[in-house]
């Protein structure tokens, strides 16, 4: 079921969640970072995720205008009220993937809703640091777009002992959102898409094969 958010009562549980234990480290970590040198506002991610006990890690690029206070849900979360979110559902349940194994992220965290530039990107990696020493059982990082990626390409660069000790998988693939199809060439349009499904399943199996289910 997507766009779940529109829904009051999982909106309310949302809420009511933004604390819970599993999402706590996380969200006081955004209370932190908010306007950090006047970056502005970041939202947090809903208790519909995995939080820090999550096994995987969604990272695309800047958080949507749907994850605001007042204009959307104000949280990371894949049942927001919007095409790319509603992607994220389809692609979950192809996969086999629960909520709770995942916990979403953006390459530059603060919203700009823009692409943000290079030293955005750096600033965004600084945080990526944080976040995973605050993950412990994270086995599957899956980079959504060229900003994600890039992202992690400065956090191996800058802090290659954030990840050194840890066995990560990492994924990549396209940006879930349209502009990623933007191309005239129909076939290539359909080769990324399915790329996109692809990863999402190799995701998914790499989660599977790693708790020993068949």
């Amino acid at each position: 079921m997507a766009r779940r958010i529109r829904d009051e009562a999982f909106r309310m549980e949302q809420e009511r969640g933004r604390y819970a234990p599993h999402v706590r480290p996380i969200n006081e970590m955004v209370d932190a970072l908010r306007d950090q040198d006047g970056r502005g506002w970041m939202p947090h991610v809903a208790p519909w995720h995995g939080g820090v006990e999550a096994r995987a890690l969604s990272i695309l690029r800047d958080p949507g205008p749907k994850t605001q206070e007042g204009v959307g849900s104000g949280f990371l979360c894949i049942e927001n009220d919007d095409p790319t979110a509603e992607l994220q559902v389809q692609l979950f349940e192809g996969a086999g993937i629960v909520p709770r194994d995942v916990t979403p992220w953006n390459a530059y965290p603060w919203y700009i809703n823009r692409s943000p530039k290079a030293a955005e990107i750096q600033a965004g990696a600084e945080v990526l640091k944080q976040l995973l020493e605050l993950m412990p059982k994270i086995e599957v990082v899956l980079l959504q777009g060229s900003e994600a990626q890039d992202a992690w390409r400065r956090l191996l660069k800058t802090h290659p002992g954030a990840v050194r000790e840890r066995t990560l998988k990492v994924v990549s693939t396209y940006h879930p959102g349209r502009q990623a199809l933007f191309t005239p060439d129909p076939e290539e349009r359909a080769r990324r898409a399915q790329h996109r499904v692809d990863s999402w399943r190799t995701v998914g199996d790499m989660l599977r094969g790693a708790a020993g289910e068949p």
